[in-house]
């Protein structure tokens, strides 16, 4: 039996990889934050309390299936234009990928010394034509990193 190549990437690098390949106005971004992996992931992963505060168009985070159940992760998203969906959540240390019919959301941070950590973050809008509007949405949607990097400033 031949042995085939594996190709391992890191969260982050997994996330370029999915804005890469995945049609529509997809915009990925990342920094290195001057914290640990561990407190940054902390509060990513803190999807209903801390997501509001850094992504400027999330009104409200709420899960739908408890984390300790085991079970698929989904939410109720509300912002602060017409969003309002459910989003399947992929969550894990260092990742989280998350799909509405008509959006993709995603983070990802990787420890880049004992010190600082990379976190990649991804938005994007899945319908034809997505591309076109990108543009048009840029002054609502901010910038979502830098908004994290001052709310781990003030925790």
């Amino acid at each position: 039996m031949p042995q085939w190549p594996v190709a391992d990437f890191d969260p982050v690098r997994r996330l370029h990889v999915i804005a890469a390949t995945t049609p529509g106005a997809a915009r990925i971004g990342e920094a290195v934050l001057d914290a640990p992996f561990e407190r940054v992931w902390s509060l990513a992963q803190d999807l209903e309390r801390t997501m509001p505060l850094w992504i400027p168009d999330v009104r409200t985070v709420r899960l739908l299936t408890p984390e300790s159940t085991g079970a698929p992760l989904q939410a109720r998203i509300h912002g602060h234009t017409r969003l309002r969906a459910t989003f399947a959540i992929d969550l894990a240390p260092g990742w989280c990928l998350m799909q509405s019919r008509l959006v993709l959301g995603g983070m990802a941070a990787r420890p880049e010394t004992d010190r600082t950590t990379r976190l990649a973050f991804l938005g994007g809008l899945r319908f034809p034509g997505a591309r076109l509007l990108a543009p048009a949405l840029r002054p609502f949607t901010g910038n979502p990193l830098a908004r994290f990097a001052a709310l781990l400033d003030e925790e």
